[in-house]
Order: structure tokens, then C-alpha cells, then sequence
């Protein structure tokens, strides 16, 4: 049996500014993405959303980014590598307290923007995320793509990395994701959206723009992590479309702490049977 988490990025907003409800999102998910403060996010919001997500079952999730609230944390930084460190442990620190208050935990770690872009072939930042989940909680699960540097790194650590893919977004040959600013970074139909989920479930392939078939699970394993986007336009339609599909074909949903393996690497297969 194939099995999975969906996750979302929520918590995006500063002050009066972002949305304020993000319930129907949250409804169609098993993860919520949780803005830290360095990309978006402030106390109340980081609060708010904790108790929305708990609410619900959905599991909370660190997403760390650089200390960059002006780039919404989509500009790369050269930041010295004990810095990141202690910026990500900070980051996790601020949402356990709110996780802990809304009756949850953090329960998974995933980067944002330029830092999970970049986590895939910067060597110091992607030991940087990995150095920050060994001495948060060795046993968090780290969402990721294989065959990148963080990836590799968080294997050698002994950390429990899992495979994600993203159904809104366009890749590269790599398998890697095609930058915002280029043709064909979003995938805004929920139809396609949801054939490109159950075939990245299914088979751990996807078509990069080019057309190619490029496979994005890792090898022997499986995809157990899907992303939606909620600032892609129709993120709620394109998140219930994939869970229905994926439901429809036999695929279980669940939190990533409960798909994770037990032992280092857990990743590689994803999912328990």
C-alpha cells in the first residue's frame, strides 16, 4: 500500500498583513508548513495557526528560512554555517512553544525558498540543516529531495530525511525545481495537479518541462511527502483534487511522523506497509 503526507505552506503572513483564515486549506492536508518568523510569520500568527492545525490533526512542521522577511525568504544568503545553525534552532524553538500551548509539537522539519533551494547543492547550509535537526531531535523527520546535498548529508548523519515532491511545481531534468521566474514553475490546474501527484505517488516519476520522464523518489524508495503551495493560485481546489485523487487510487494520507521508518535513512523507503 502506498502511503503519503500531504503538506502545505501556512502562517505566511506579518502583522495585518497575509490571510487570517486558512481553514479550508488546512482541511485538505495532513501537514502545515509553519512560517517560523525569518520568511513570514509573527507571534500571534504563529499561535493562531498552531491551534488551527491542531485542531484538525494536522501535524505542525518548522519551516526555517534565511533571516529575510523583506525577500519572503526567496533570496539566497551567504550566512556563516554556526550562524544558520543557531537561526534554525531559534526558529524551532519559537514554534515547539506554540505547537506545545495548542495541545501538539513540532513534529517535522522543512526549509523554505532559497534556503531549501539552496540546501540542495550548498554543502555548509545543507550541513547546517542538518546539524540543526540532530541537535533539536535526531528522530525528526527532514522533508527533502533526494539526490541533493542535503539529502546525502542527512543520510551520513543518521537523520531520517523523506522524499518530497511538489504537485503545483515544474522541474528541471535534475529534478530539481524550475525557478518562479522562469516558464513553467507553476502548475495551477487541479487536474493536472492531481495526475501529477498519483503518478508522482505511484511511480516516484514526474515530466520535467523539457518532457522528459525524470524520476524525483529516491532510489529503492518511494515519494512520501507532497507539497502544495497555498500561495499557488487555487491552492484549495488544487489541494482537494489531489486528495481525492489519491484517495480514489487506494493512496492513505497520513502525518509525516507516522509514515517515517524507524532508523537512520528511514527516509529511503518512505512509508510503512
Amino acid at each position: 500500500m502506498t502511503a503519503l503526507a500531504i503538506n502545505t505552506d501556512v502562517g505566511e503572513g506579518f502583522g495585518v498583513w497575509g490571510p487570517t483564515d486558512e481553514g479550508d486549506l488546512l482541511d485538505q492536508v495532513t501537514a502545515a508548513n509553519v512560517a517560523c518568523g525569518f520568511h513570514a510569520g509573527d507571534p500571534d500568527i504563529l499561535r493562531r495557526t498552531c491551534e488551527a492545525s491542531a485542531a484538525r490533526g494536522v501535524a505542525i512542521g518548522a519551516q526555517v528560512s534565511y533571516r529575510d522577511l523583506a525577500g519572503f525568504g526567496r533570496r539566497f544568503i551567504e550566512v556563516p554555517k554556526e550562524t544558520l545553525v543557531n537561526e534554525l534552532l531559534y526558529q524551532m524553538g519559537a514554534l515547539e512553544i506554540f505547537a506545545r500551548l495548542a495541545g501538539s509539537r513540532v513534529s517535522y522539519l522543512k526549509a523554505h525558498g532559497a534556503l531549501y533551494n539552496a540546501a540542495a547543492h550548498h554543502p555548509g547550509h545543507a550541513e547546517a540543516i542538518v546539524e540543526a535537526v540532530t541537535l533539536y531531535d535526531r528522530e525528526l523527520p527532514l522533508l527533502c529531495q533526494p539526490r541533493t546535498v542535503l539529502w546525502e548529508r542527512a543520510v551520513e548523519a543518521g537523520c531520517r530525511p523523506m522524499a518530497e515532491a511538489f504537485a503545483d511545481r515544474g522541474y528541471t531534468d535534475e529534478g530539481l525545481l524550475v525557478p518562479r521566474s522562469a516558464a513553467g514553475a507553476l502548475v495551477t490546474d487541479p487536474a493536472e495537479a492531481a495526475r501529477r501527484a498519483l503518478r508522482m505517488a505511484q511511480t516516484g516519476t514526474v515530466t520535467s518541462v523539457s518532457g522528459r520522464t525524470v524520476r524525483i523518489a529516491p532510489d529503492g524508495g518511494v515519494v512520501s511527502a507532497l507539497c502544495v503551495h497555498s500561495d499557488t493560485p487555487g491552492a484549495v481546489a488544487i489541494a482537494a483534487a489531489v486528495r481525492t485523487s489519491l484517495a480514489a487510487a487506494g493512496v492513505v494520507v497520513s502525518t509525516p511522523a507516522d509514515l517515517i521508518s524507524p532508523g537512520p535513512g528511514a527516509g529511503l523507503p518512505g512509508a510503512r506497509p
